[in-house]
């Protein structure tokens, strides 16, 4: 073991101090969280709220900005934004405004509003696709661009990247077999009673020739992806994978679906737009509309073509796409505002350049303590890595990970008013982010190094 590398027992000993400092600091949270165990499954409305490594459930009293406050009264810099929903800040005005005039106007109708076709404007304008759909969330969204693409070409198999995450979609809850390249169930999922491993094909992000052998027998409708992988942290593409990817997707009559739900982080209009990448489908969603919940699907003028040939050429009745309330009006009005006020060059300067800083400063940091750690970051994005380098695929990470010290690391911040994605290190930088925030991140880290120093003399 690495002489920088914490041990066992110094995580262990710094998290068991942890613990209770947040529980003395937090009796409202510990409150809220025994009351609410009577009405929710493991005490909260969805059980990914409690996938946080603190005691209890921290309950949120308020959030504005990039500023949260807890039930307890405590203010914390908020470098999780919701994983990424909140991504222009916590309830920015013009969306506020914009929810607040819809809502005395009508919320759902299951008939399009009058600002529709500036909305479909908007976003063929920002994002560089001419047509598009609404769903509730990118779950919705990457489930129907899935059944879309098999309709279109008649092809049954999907391809998708070890270690992706495209929300609570069937055909992408699947591992591969680092030994044989099978695919594999994800043993954490619940209740999978199909093998996906007849119509989903796995193969190693970065992997060219794993890529172009998936596609060669010409079964492949789509090849599903993140530009780069933001599940297993943050594993950025090799310098012109992409642009041999979306060659070889051409080559074999397999569309190429891009993912942006985390990666519209990247840059005005995401990564697709800002390298090029000509997906035939563009999701994005979480971020898109400030927060509120919805997704759009765009795609190409030569797909919606094959698209409408598929609709009209099927029977009429329930095709499997779309559900009652996708593009109602409130969330109409919210992707309107957003467009508008959010989305904007303005917004992505501060972001970008305020994330410059904070991985300097991290860099920085981890050099001067000799650890064996790593930053990544992609855009507003980052991952603080527990690893030497920059991992190149889902199975680096996996070699590397180190659980404990994220957990303690995510303790340790948010005892002291700094909030961290809980499923791994991720930080994000958002319009409303300060450069005092950035700053107070990088003193609890400096906090967070001494305490490991000084444990480990201990």
């Amino acid at each position: 073991m690495s002489a920088h590398t914490p041990s066992p027992n110094t995580l262990a000993q710094l998290q068991a101090s942890e613990r209770q400092r947040f529980i003395h600091s937090h009796p409202r949270s510990l409150a809220l969280a025994q009351q609410a165990q009577a009405h929710y499954l493991f005490g909260v409305p969805l059980h990914w709220m409690r996938d946080w490594p603190t005691p209890a459930t921290l309950f949120v009293q308020r959030a504005q900005g990039a500023t949260l406050t807890c039930a307890d009264g405590l203010a914390h810099a908020d470098f999780c934004l919701g994983d990424t929903g909140a991504m222009f800040g916590h309830s920015p005005p013009a969306l506020a405004q914009a929810l607040a005039e819809q809502a005395a106007n009508g919320l759902t109708c299951m008939l399009p509003t009058a600002g529709a076709p500036a909305v479909g404007e908007q976003l063929a304008r920002l994002f560089g696709l001419p047509l598009w759909q609404m769903t509730l969330s990118a779950s919705d969204a990457n489930r129907f661009v899935l059944r879309w693409a098999r309709a279109i070409t008649a092809r049954p198999q999907v391809l998708v990247f070890d270690g992706c995450y495209h929300g609570a979609v069937d055909d992408t809850l699947v591992d591969m077999d680092p030994t044989s390249g099978a695919t594999l169930p994800r043993p954490s999922i619940l209740g999978q009673v199909h093998n996906h491993s007849a119509f989903t094909r796995v193969v190693p992000f970065n992997d060219l020739a794993a890529l172009e052998r998936a596609l060669a027998d010409g079964q492949v409708a789509c090849l599903l992806a993140e530009p780069a992988l933001t599940n297993f942290g943050l594993v950025p593409p090799d310098t012109g994978f992409w642009a041999a990817a979306r060659q070889l997707c051409r080559q074999h009559g397999t569309l190429l679906v891009m993912d942006e739900t985390h990666t519209v982080s990247t840059a005005l209009g995401g990564y697709a737009r800002a390298h090029d990448l000509a997906p035939d489908f563009l999701v994005v969603g979480k971020a898109v509309a400030g927060g509120l919940p919805c997704a759009v699907y765009g795609f190409s003028a030569e797909v919606a073509q094959r698209m409408v040939a598929a609709k009209e050429a099927a029977p009429e009745g329930h095709s499997g796409i779309g559900t009652t309330l996708s593009g109602n009006a409130l969330t109409m009005a919210a992707l309107h505002a957003a467009l508008n006020h959010l989305h904007t060059a303005e917004n992505y300067s501060h972001m970008l350049a305020q994330a410059q800083r904070l991985e300097a400063g991290l860099r920085q940091r981890i050099a001067q303590a000799q650890r064996p750690w790593t930053v990544t970051r992609l855009g507003a994005r980052m991952e603080l890595q527990f690893m030497p380098h920059t991992p190149r695929n889902a199975q680096d990470v996996r070699d590397h990970a180190q659980a404990d010290m994220e957990a303690l690391t995510h303790l340790y911040m948010l005892n002291r008013g700094v909030l961290l994605t809980p499923f791994h290190s991720m930080l994000l930088v958002s319009p409303a982010t300060t450069p005092q925030d950035v700053d107070r991140l990088l003193a609890v880290f400096d906090e967070l190094l001494a305490s490991l120093a000084t444990a480990e003399r201990g």
